[in-house]
């Protein structure tokens, strides 16, 4: 009787598994696991107030311009971010300036709060066991993880184009306007290089985001992730300015970020901008792995 018991509870844990492996196998269920995750992430009132800072920087170079220049219809000095002594004359020139102002330091600091969070924290909450449990498998959480960190790059650098474009319209005139080479563009290529300037920007946040997601498979403390992934980027930013240790330099994922400057040239000058998206190519692939290998090897039991 015991071992007729046995068979038909093997049985019902067959059927009972079966749908949930078919489940874990569908597309659709991996397109539901990226949903939650951007859901989860972006209604974080860390995430929102990350978002609110970016937004309101262009705005604050906008108004700061405004008053600076008002009664000067020269315009402002040279002094300060890229760009913004053009702002005056064309208020597109705030997009450029805005994104060559937050790239170097509140761009890369966002994506390394929320990067650093994405495995650190489950793994704090005690969360982290319940996704792999869900079935989630841990290549394909982990690839989740990061493509989500890949849209908030992609949405904190739009965030700052569209308030910078929308502060510049409201404070500034609009029109054509003048390329690095001295040649002048229409309004329309002028938004369109805009954009394409806002998806270089947003690519050379990948490099950035492998490292946060390897940092965070490495600690349970969301909050250790975070700090650590922000002073990594503090100290590479302080290396990339040394004269010193031009040798290296070229390997740091920070060093050709301003590069997309070279997209307002006329024609545009791609060298720099190729290089850039290459080293970020190299950092995701790097990084990536050294996160799936140890995220893979992890015991989330403890």
């Amino acid at each position: 009787m015991s071992r007729v018991e046995e068979q038909v509870e093997a049985q019902a844990e067959a059927r009972v598994e079966a749908p949930v492996e078919a489940r874990a196998a569908h597309p659709l269920w991996t397109f539901g696991l990226l949903r939650s995750e951007l859901t989860v992430t972006l209604r974080r009132w860390r995430t929102l107030a990350l978002l609110a800072v970016l937004a309101g920087v262009p705005v604050l170079i906008g108004v700061a311009v405004k008053i600076e220049t008002s009664g000067d219809e020269a315009g402002g000095g040279g002094a300060g971010p890229a760009f913004i002594a053009q702002i005056t004359n064309n208020g597109l020139f705030l997009v450029f300036t805005a994104l060559a102002a937050t790239l170097p330091f509140f761009l890369p600091m966002s994506v390394g709060v929320v990067a650093g969070d994405a495995v650190a924290g489950e793994s704090n909450a005690g969360t982290l066991r319940y996704l792999l449990v869900a079935p989630a498998g841990r290549t394909r959480l982990l690839l989740t993880k990061y493509a989500t960190v890949l849209a908030f790059c992609l949405l904190a650098t739009l965030v700052v184009a569209v308030s910078a474009l929308l502060t510049g319209a409201l404070l500034f005139p609009l029109g054509d306007l003048a390329t690095i080479s001295g040649t002048r563009i229409g309004f329309g290529e002028g938004l369109w290089r805009a954009f394409l300037i806002a998806l270089v920007v947003a690519a050379s946040l990948v490099g950035i985001a492998a490292v946060g997601l390897f940092i965070s498979t490495l600690t349970g403390s969301g909050i250790a992730a975070m700090a650590t992934t922000v002073g990594l980027l503090i100290t590479v930013q302080i290396l990339d300015q040394i004269p010193q240790l031009h040798g290296i330099q070229p390997y740091l994922f920070s060093h050709q970020w301003l590069s997309f400057a070279d997209l307002m040239r006329a024609p545009v000058y791609w060298d720099d901008v190729v290089k850039n998206l290459e080293l970020q190519a190299l950092y995701a692939a790097v990084f990536g792995s050294a996160a799936w290998a140890r995220f893979t090897a992890k015991d989330i039991t403890a």
